[in-house]
């Protein structure tokens, strides 16, 4: 098992998976500057290793987060005691958005196992993961409107595409709590597992992906999907998987998954993700612009 090592976060890395736990427990995994900056930087090893095919995030303790730190040294108290004119305070970006921004920008698929509660950002940098397990103690609480704010994380774009936005109105408009169980209902959560079962089921799904999946094709997958979420015309969805498609048959992971499957055996796909063809020309990341 290889570990890295962070102030607010554990990395744990076997067999192609790494696991990246919110290590705050004392204050149910808040977010301040340290645990945002760990996890940003625990991403950026997960995509530069080759030899981590997914990751699965989770809290320590009794809560997956609490959201942002409202206690002295979180950020968002920093924000909250900005004073002066509005119109001549600086916009500083939303930290959670910065969050989801880079889970969403990740080229390993994202597990979150959610472990207890999630409030506020705690809720919404989910969003920009892949697939959400949760605990049957696990509840969601988008609070924003009962704290005098608004969404946040990029949530106003993701939370209607993931559940409608009747249930995303609703959500954020009431501020409620939302059970684990009306999460699976509506679509937020993939299932609901006991505690003690939930991180085997989370590594279940990763092991799968990390064994059976050429990790190259999955990074182009994620990118097509959450790209493709805000395309105007289904031939921009056309154009990408041409070219991906230019590039994947021609590849030796398309030779190797073909010569395993008529061999009958396990793939060794040989491509690597640090090499991620490119298959949007000109793309261009959409600049931050208050």
């Amino acid at each position: 098992m290889t570990t890295h090592n962070f102030e607010c976060l554990l990395f744990e890395f076997s067999e192609g998976i790494a696991t990246l736990t919110l290590n705050r427990p004392d204050r149910m995994n808040a977010f301040g500057m340290s645990q945002s900056q760990d996890l940003i930087s625990a991403l950026d090893v997960t995509d530069a290793d080759d030899s981590i095919k997914a990751v699965i995030i989770t809290g320590a303790g009794k809560a997956f987060s609490s959201g942002a730190d409202l206690s002295g040294g979180g950020f968002a108290r920093e924000r909250a005691e900005e004073t002066g004119p509005i119109d001549k305070l600086p916009v500083a970006r939303d930290g959670a958005g910065v969050i989801t921004l880079r889970l969403y920008a990740s080229r390993k698929p994202l597990i979150a196992a959610v472990n207890g509660p999630s409030v506020g950002m705690g809720a919404t940098i989910q969003l920009g993961m892949d697939i959400r397990l949760a605990s049957t103690e696990a509840h969601y609480h988008f609070v924003f409107g009962r704290r005098g704010i608004v969404p946040e994380g990029c949530s106003t774009y993701f939370l209607p595409r993931l559940v409608g936005i009747g249930t995303a109105m609703e959500w954020c408009a009431s501020g409620r709590r939302v059970p684990a169980g009306e999460a699976l209902e509506r679509g937020l959560v993939r299932s609901l597992h006991s505690p003690e079962d939930l991180m085997p089921a989370a590594r279940a799904i990763a092991k799968d992906m990390a064994d059976n999946v050429a990790p190259v094709s999955m990074a182009l997958t994620r990118q097509m999907m959450w790209r493709m979420m805000g395309a105007s015309h289904p031939m921009e969805a056309h154009i990408a998987e041409s070219r991906a498609l230019h590039h994947r048959f021609r590849s030796a992971d398309a030779r190797e998954g073909v010569g395993a499957w008529l061999q009958r055996r396990e793939p060794n796909f040989p491509d690597k993700v640090s090499e991620l063809p490119d298959i949007w020309p000109g793309w261009q990341e959409p600049a931050y612009e208050a």
